[in-house]
């Protein structure tokens, strides 16, 4: 890869099932030794454009780019320089901790002499070196993510993607995760991309891309899209019914999404003293929520983010092992 390059490139790619369009004219570039973050709902099309930049699926139009390399025309190339962590667990938990980075670095070709010096080193890298010789079957569901992502590592790759790496894990999982992610972009130069629905997993990134709808709606540093987009919002819980479909009826052009029992109004200083005067004591709670990568994504989209997993449609390809067949 030239120093110029992008580590990552996309370049108008759309993909369509039938006759939904699950990617519409997606562009972007990551600069090398960035953490790049892409962030969006259920459905928003982020594991669709995951399979398509680790080659397992093909565009409808457009290209993509690993490290320089084509993933449509040089398939083998972008594969050789990508480090990967599926959203589903990709581990064959009855083999130990060792084997599983044994028998991958076999695949991707890495000499014996050197896979025993490299497992030895991303196992103590994610402090699984005591586990080194017990299976997989064994592992919490933490201890499985960071052996993935130890696997990710044994063929020297430059680009790491990570596909909902935080899925499914307690808080105190997620911190950790976050703080191998970043130390392994530190001390290895890493270009790392990865999905998540955990807003505040990415404000350290460098720069974060909010798609929904196959989309691309904004791209920009964290700072940059809260000053750009974000805004001040009123979160309240009417007490009845008839105090809900009041304010509804009050504020209709305020009103930017209604979350269960709760209705989230735009709300600058003068509105909230407003608000309080009028609705007050219709109201069971009241909080006010200042400009923040919550309320840039539900400016740019009407919706809050919801943790869930990648919809069916996302789901119909099979991972397969690295180079399988997708399946509809």
């Amino acid at each position: 890869m030239t120093t110029d390059a992008p580590a990552i490139r996309v370049a108008a790619i759309s993909k369509r099932y039938g006759r939904t369009l699950a990617l519409d004219n997606i562009s972007f570039d990551v600069p090398r030794n960035q953490i790049f973050a892409l962030l969006g709902p259920n459905g928003a099309g982020k594991t669709t454009l995951m399979h398509i930049l680790c080659t397992i699926l093909a565009p409808d139009s457009g290209t993509a780019e690993i490290a320089g390399f084509d993933v449509v025309r040089q398939p083998l190339e972008a594969r050789s320089r990508l480090g990967i962590v599926f959203q589903e667990p990709s581990l064959d938990d009855r083999l130990t901790a060792r084997e599983n980075l044994d028998l991958h670095g076999l695949v991707f070709g890495v000499p014996q002499p050197l896979r025993r010096q490299r497992i030895a080193e991303v196992l103590d890298l994610v402090e699984l070196t005591e586990w080194a010789d017990k299976p997989a079957r064994g592992f919490s569901s933490g201890m499985k993510r960071r052996l993935e992502i130890a696997r990710a590592l044994i063929h020297d790759s430059e680009v790491m993607l990570l596909d909902e790496p935080t899925a499914g894990l307690d808080a105190q999982s997620r911190n950790r995760m976050w703080d191998y992610v970043r130390r392994l972009q530190t001390e290895r130069q890493l270009t790392v991309l990865v999905t998540t629905h955990y807003i505040e997993e990415v404000e350290t990134c460098d720069q974060v891309c909010i798609i929904d709808h196959g989309k691309l709606l904004a791209l920009d540093t964290p700072t940059a899209l809260k000053h750009r987009y974000g805004e001040q919002v009123l979160r309240c819980t009417p007490r009845t019914d008839a105090d809900r479909e009041a304010i509804i009826a009050r504020y209709p052009d305020r009103l930017a999404h209604e979350a269960g029992p709760d209705l989230v109004l735009k709300a600058d200083d003068a509105f909230v003293e407003t608000f309080l005067d009028q609705f007050g004591s219709r109201v069971r709670s009241l909080s006010i929520d200042v400009p923040s990568l919550e309320t840039v994504f539900l400016s740019l989209t009407g919706r809050e983010m919801r943790d869930r997993g990648a919809d069916t449609r996302e789901r119909t390809l099979a991972f397969g092992r690295l180079g399988g067949e997708h399946t509809r």
